[in-house]
């Protein structure tokens, strides 16, 4: 339904460090960068799947409030490897993985604040397979 969307951040290239090895870790690239004198007019990285940015970071002034995104992947390891390297690359906890039951038995979601306090997530909607 939302083909992308996009936030602000302070410090583009802590940004788009943190966000690399983040995303990174459940198969996300950053598929395309703008300079800040390009079109434009800011440092601006797209990230997705291959050929398809569909999560954009932008430098200059963070959002207020602060955003929340969710990534969908496929399976409680993405969880546990999105969190694991968004806290190495400089994230802070806010949720570390395991079931969510208040949203459905089977929600198993990590959730991280970026380097601006933007919460970062990633959720896998389907039951533990043995």
């Amino acid at each position: 339904m939302i083909d992308h969307t996009g936030i602000g951040v302070s410090d583009y290239a802590r940004s788009r460090a943190f966000y690399t090895e983040a995303l990174g870790a459940i198969g996300l690239v950053k598929v395309m960068e703008f300079p800040a004198d390009g079109p434009t007019g800011c440092n601006m990285a797209g990230f997705g799947p291959p050929g398809k940015p569909e999560f954009w970071i932008a430098g200059g002034q963070p959002n207020e409030p602060r955003i929340h995104v969710a990534f969908r992947v496929d399976s409680h390891a993405d969880v546990d490897a999105f969190y694991l390297a968004a806290m190495a690359a400089g994230g802070r906890d806010n949720g570390p993985p395991g079931i969510r039951a208040h949203y459905h038995p089977d929600y198993y979601g990590a959730f991280v604040l970026d380097p601006d306090g933007h919460n970062i997530e990633a959720v896998c909607h389907c039951p533990e397979v043995e």
